[in-house]
Order: C-alpha cells, then sequence, then structure tokens
C-alpha cells in the first residue's frame, strides 16, 4: 500500500521528538487522525483556532477573523470546532474567559468588573450571565465560596500540623 494515497486503515509512522514513534491511521480527512487506541488526533485548523482564542481572549473574537486565521470559512470552523471540541465557538470562548477570571477571582483582589473586562467581555452584565451560567455562581458567590474554602482547607492543615508537633514531643 502506498502512503502518498492515504486509504481508510492504512498505517502511518509518525516521527516524533527524542526518536519516539508513533502508529497512527490515517483517515480519508487529510487533517486528521486516529491514534493507535482509536482515539482521534485534532485537526491543525481546530488546534491553531484554540490556540488563537486561548492567546487573544482578552480582545474581541470573532468566529470570521479566527477563521481568516486558520484558511477555513467561518462556517466550516464553525461545523468543525463543534465537531472536534464537543461546544460551539461561542461556548468555547466564554469558558476560556471564565477560566481566566476563576484564577483571578481567586488570586486577585480586582475589582470584579476590572476582571471583566481584563478577560476580554464587552460588558459587566454580559461577564456575569456568561459566568453564572458555566460556574452556577456569580462572581461575588465564587469569589466568597473560594475564600470560605481556603479558610477550611488552611484550620485543617494548621490542625494537623500541631497534631503532628505534639506527637512528636510525647
Amino acid at each position: 500500500m502506498r502512503l502518498c494515497q492515504p486509504k481508510v486503515g492504512a498505517l502511518v509512522l509518525a516521527d516524533v521528538c527524542c526518536g519516539v514513534v508513533i502508529v497512527m491511521t490515517l483517515k480519508n480527512d487529510s487533517s486528521q487522525f486516529v491514534t493507535g487506541s482509536g482515539d482521534r488526533a485534532e485537526p491543525v485548523e481546530i488546534w491553531k483556532a484554540r490556540k488563537l482564542i486561548r492567546d487573544h481572549s482578552d480582545g474581541e473574537l470573532s468566529l470570521t477573523e479566527i477563521a481568516k486565521s486558520v484558511n477555513l470559512s467561518a462556517n466550516y470552523l464553525s461545523e468543525k470546532f463543534k465537531e472536534v471540541t464537543g461546544v460551539n465557538f461561542v461556548r468555547y470562548v466564554g469558558q476560556t474567559r471564565t477560566a481566566k477570571a476563576r484564577d483571578l477571582l481567586r488570586n486577585s483582589n480586582l475589582r470584579i468588573s476590572e476582571i471583566a473586562f481584563a478577560v476580554g467581555f464587552q460588558s459587566l452584565s454580559q461577564f456575569n450571565r456568561v459566568f453564572k451560567k458555566l460556574t452556577r455562581k456569580s462572581p461575588t458567590q465564587f469569589r466568597a465560596w473560594h475564600k470560605k474554602r481556603m479558610k477550611a482547607i488552611n484550620r485543617s492543615a494548621k490542625k494537623s500540623r500541631s497534631r503532628r508537633i505534639s506527637r512528636k514531643n510525647v
């Protein structure tokens, strides 16, 4: 079987860094591979689109602009994106921004409005709506819940340390 004319089921050896060789099965779509375990590797265009979203989520993102950047039509990117990631483009952008916002809520004293704009939301109401939809808590509730959780963890750690110290002294 010739590798220059791929067919479903044809084995391809991909040389990877450090001399590791992975056996992959080539699918009809030349941008997708199936690994030996049957899991699908992400098409390069979708990987690039996801990377662009992660790297630029704090700015304005449009499906059209991302599609242009990865040389696909907006409709095709939208369809492929949902097929590969399991979520549509808008939800993925919201999830990416919300993940960054959760990190800032946990690790900074910025006001919620500052966080909303820092992670790329265009309005505070949009941020609150998307955040609550994805986390089931408002940003304020999330921050309070996290602080309460951290206090409980710290109390537990202090008790554990004091038990260890008292055991050593016995």
